[in-house]
């Protein structure tokens, strides 16, 4: 009946304090479903300051150990917050865990959800084997850093998102985003 829905599963960053060896096995046992393609949403959210951004770190960089011993693409969540994910994602791409994983010789390692950085950002991304995945804010009126940005981003590792319900795109921003 849902043959065309897949699932990712992790926990985001605002509910790092959830996380504990219980919660790692459990997603673990999910993870393990034929239908679940990736992990995340999970990485680093300093906007709503609901999690303590120590915790966010650790709670992150456990989340990418597993992603790459389950050889699964990561789906990662960043607001405010683009130095610290992206010196996480580098740690962890150099890392043994990392270089051993079959993760490592696919063709894409991951995305960055709702990609809100600058084009080094990118570029570094790009570097190891990311997509990013552009929404609903790249119709909004005031985002001209991203409308700037847009065009020198490769398309081959561009992806469109809903991120439904959220991030709906102009002109029905502030109401509830379908897919």
């Amino acid at each position: 009946a849902f043959g065309d829905i897949f699932a990712a599963v992790g926990i985001h960053p605002n509910s790092s304090n959830d996380f504990d060896a219980t919660v790692e096995a459990d997603l673990r046992q999910l993870a393990r479903h034929p239908k679940v393609v990736a992990y995340g949403e999970i990485g680093l959210d300093y906007y709503w300051d609901k999690v303590e951004p120590a915790r966010q770190r650790v709670v992150f960089e456990r989340q990418l150990e597993v992603a790459a011993e389950l050889a699964l693409p990561v789906i990662i969540h960043c607001r405010d917050a683009n130095a610290d994910v992206m010196a996480t994602l580098r740690a962890w791409v150099e890392s043994a865990t990392f270089a051993a994983s079959p993760l490592a010789k696919r063709e894409f390692t991951g995305v960055l959800h709702a990609f809100s950085g600058d084009l080094a950002m990118a570029e570094m991304a790009y570097g190891w084997k990311f997509v990013l995945s552009l929404g609903g804010p790249v119709t909004f009126t005031n985002a001209k850093q991203l409308h700037a940005l847009v065009p020198q981003l490769r398309r081959d590792r561009l992806l469109l998102e809903t991120d439904a319900p959220y991030l709906t795109p102009h002109p029905h921003r502030g109401k509830r985003n379908e897919p």
